[in-house]
């Protein structure tokens, strides 16, 4: 059972991590068997994104201690408003407050539970779901999410820790410009977030829209979109090229956060058109033709009637549209008609 009070942000979230654990069958087969109870929770919670329970400092090597100091330096030199840790790299976790004192710090993970215990030290934490091998592959996304929640400004510098997914090692420290890595994407305007449109909302989005882009369905490459914020204005420039399936649920049920949501959604990305959602993450319909008509913004060469419909909407009203694109795999974040690849081209779950 799991009790989350009001101010709770992301318990859907993690009942969504629960409930991908117990699909595995090694993991259903070893609750039958005894176990030690500390080592349970170690498995149980490294599936939420690769952060212990317990503060497990980094490995203790020489080449891990500079970049980690060195990290700080560079924070600090560079006036930087954050550092930014890519904790997929380590198996166990990082001691933010050991290493980077008072500076303000961000997790990023594939999956994690917002837990004291899993912090380690860390002023927020942000799950991007990401099945690349590249470093730092979270990036973009993980900009993205830390501005929709005012974690960061436009006007921040941001210091960023990371290395290849799983090594234990640390190579890599990037300084990051937001004003910079956004600058075209907010074409003069300082809301990248429409103002109806939740945080997590998008998160989730996000990470459904990724998981597709890499798992396809039964084995076969899908395209969809999703057409987010703006509903009302939204559904004027849509038609429904098949009968509505979640018309007549209750909100609850068909909300994007409800984590038993995810397999609903991936099931109905196979229809043509859109899926349609309002700002709190309630899907009002899938299988839309989007009628939004856009001449004045040119895309590049290769791209389809899907990301088309993404621009035309993103201008005719105050919504983001996101792409997963059936043929390369990439997603794609569309705002006022601007495009932000999020993810790299034929991602693979290989490693």
């Amino acid at each position: 059972m799991l009790i989350a009070g009001e101010s709770a942000r992301d318990y859907l979230q993690v009942l969504a991590s629960i409930a991908r654990s117990l699909k595995e069958r090694e993991f259903v087969e070893s609750l039958l068997q005894p176990i030690d109870l500390d080592a349970f929770y170690e498995r149980l919670f490294a599936g939420f994104g690769g952060i212990s329970l317990r503060s497990v400092q980094v490995a203790q090597n020489r080449v891990n201690r500079v970049m980690l100091r060195e990290a700080a330096r560079v924070a600090h030199g560079c006036n930087c408003a954050a550092i930014m840790v890519f904790g997929d790299t380590f198996v166990g976790g990082v001691d933010a407050a050991k290493w980077f004192g008072k500076a303000k710090t961000i997790l990023v993970a594939r999956n994690l539970v917002e837990a004291k215990e899993a912090h380690n030290g860390f002023s927020e934490t942000i799950q991007v779901r990401s099945f690349s091998s590249h470093r730092l592959a979270q990036l973009r996304s993980a900009m993205l999410v830390a501005l929709s929640r005012d974690v960061i400004s436009f006007n921040d510098r941001i210091c960023c820790i990371g290395g290849m997914t799983g090594s234990n090692q640390f190579d890599t420290v990037v300084v990051v410009e937001i004003e910079r890595e956004f600058q075209t994407l907010l074409t003069g305007h300082a809301d990248l977030l429409p103002a109806d449109v939740k945080p997590e909302v998008l998160e989730r989005i996000i990470a459904v829209a990724t998981e597709l882009a890499v798992e396809g369905r039964e084995g076969r490459p899908v395209g969809c979109l999703f057409v987010v914020g703006d509903s009302t204005r939204v559904e004027r420039l849509t038609k429904p090229l098949v009968l509505n399936p979640f018309f007549g649920y209750k909100e609850e049920d068909r909300n994007i956060l409800n984590p038993f949501m995810d397999e609903t959604v991936k099931e109905f990305s196979s229809i043509d058109g859109a899926f349609v959602i309002r700002g709190d993450g309630v899907v009002v319909s899938a299988g839309s033709l989007i009628q939004a008509t856009d001449s004045d913004h040119a895309l590049p060469s290769g791209l389809g009637s899907r990301h088309a419909a993404a621009a035309a909407i993103s201008v005719s009203t105050q919504c983001i549209a996101i792409v997963v694109s059936s043929s390369t795999g990439q997603v794609t974040l569309f705002r006022r008609g601007v495009m932000l690849p999020l993810t790299e081209k034929k991602m693979s779950t290989s490693e």
